[in-house]
């Protein structure tokens, strides 16, 4: 229903908070229904408890995270928690089957612990406060069954977390703003990349660039997804003091770029036929040519027709104009080179600054 109030949901940070809270009273011997925990901000959340059981001094609970209106690939997914009391103070966390650990530098967790960032750790160590005391300590496993398959359809491979998805939210509550929360996913791989040791970002928007930059010979290390907010993720790599980029990607979304646009959605911007259509124009295409060109759906369709007209090399024109529009929204802070490549993975356009940088990283165009 058009202005319907979309509705909050859960992180599975508190998820896993309230699994952990559910687990610690049934080896009391309480089982309820639904639990409240704390979150950073110590406002209180309600989480609905699917299940728990205990023996002993091991208690284990199922809650189910629930995302809301969010367009969050973890929706509905059960997260397990299981809480052996121990005699040794304190808290540890472990990861469990489906929660990811950390292999790479640069993220808010350390190498070779669990992802389970500095907010869901805030939760859980109050739940531990709560429930345990500071006297006392227990062993925390948070398994989330289908999150090695979930994490296929998140960044965590390319930032290096192995194994599962990370356990996140920074305030227990999932706004459904689905724009900024993928925002917000995309740009840890910048640190990853930093940390790792690359001065130069490869910023693509999507996979045909992916396997462009990786058939030229750039390391999978310095690639950056960026998916349709190139400007945002440039902007992020200025703030974490790269000085060199290259922009990859197929020429349905470059295009854009050249034309001035850096959220390259379509319902954001689109001149693509308008653009290739100007530049067509400028190099000789007659009034019929440019008509056709402005009628085509497609870059791709509208590439037939600039091969046929002998016009390919608009290409390189429009990544240097790319190159040009690119440096002037990061306020020249880094230099900017640009990459048109087909379908395939092949070469369209190399600008001048992405052949310098290139040559500087030896990176070789294969």
């Amino acid at each position: 229903m058009i202005g319907r109030t979309l509705r909050e949901g859960h992180t599975t940070g508190a998820t896993a908070a309230g699994a952990m809270k559910a687990a610690i009273l049934a080896i009391r011997g309480e089982f309820p229904k639904q639990v409240s925990v704390l979150s950073p901000q110590r406002k209180e959340i309600v989480i609905p408890v699917e299940s728990a059981s205990a023996e002993g001094t091991v208690g284990t609970a199922t809650c189910i995270k629930d995302a809301g209106d969010d367009l969050d690939c973890t929706n509905g997914t059960p997260i397990v928690v299981t809480v052996e009391l121990t005699d040794t103070k304190g808290m540890e966390l472990k990861a469990g089957k489906g929660v990811g650990i950390v292999t790479r530098p640069g993220l808010q967790v350390k190498i070779g612990k669990p992802a389970i960032n500095p907010g869901p750790q805030i939760m859980l160590r109050y739940v531990f406060e709560e429930l345990i005391g500071k006297d006392k300590g227990c062993i925390v496993t948070i398994s989330i069954p289908e999150g090695e398959e979930l994490a296929k359809q998140t960044l965590n491979p390319a930032i290096g977390i192995k194994g599962g998805i990370s356990v996140l939210g920074t305030t227990g509550i999932v706004k459904p703003m689905s724009e900024d929360a993928y925002k917000r996913s995309l740009a840890p791989q910048v640190p990853v990349v930093w940390a790792d040791g690359y001065r130069t970002a490869v910023l693509c928007p999507g996979r045909i660039g992916e396997n462009a930059a990786k058939i030229m010979g750039i390391p999978e290390g310095a690639i950056i997804e960026t998916s349709n907010f190139i400007g945002f993720m440039m902007e992020q790599c200025i703030a974490r003091g790269f000085e060199k980029m290259i922009l990859v990607g197929h020429m349905g979304k470059l295009v854009k770029v050249a034309s001035g646009s850096f959220h390259t959605y379509n319902r954001n911007s689109d001149g693509r036929m308008e653009t290739m259509a100007a530049y067509a124009a400028a190099n000789g295409a007659s009034k019929e040519v440019v008509r056709e060109i402005l009628d085509c759906n497609t870059t791709d369709g509208a590439a037939i027709i600039i091969h046929r007209e002998h016009l390919d090399m608009i290409y390189s024109q429009m990544a240097e104009r790319a190159q040009v529009r690119s440096e002037r929204y990061i306020f020249g802070k880094s230099r900017v080179g640009v990459i048109f490549a087909g379908m395939d993975g092949t070469i369209q356009a190399v600008s001048l600054h992405a052949k310098d940088i290139l040559e500087e990283e030896g990176w070789n165009i294969h």
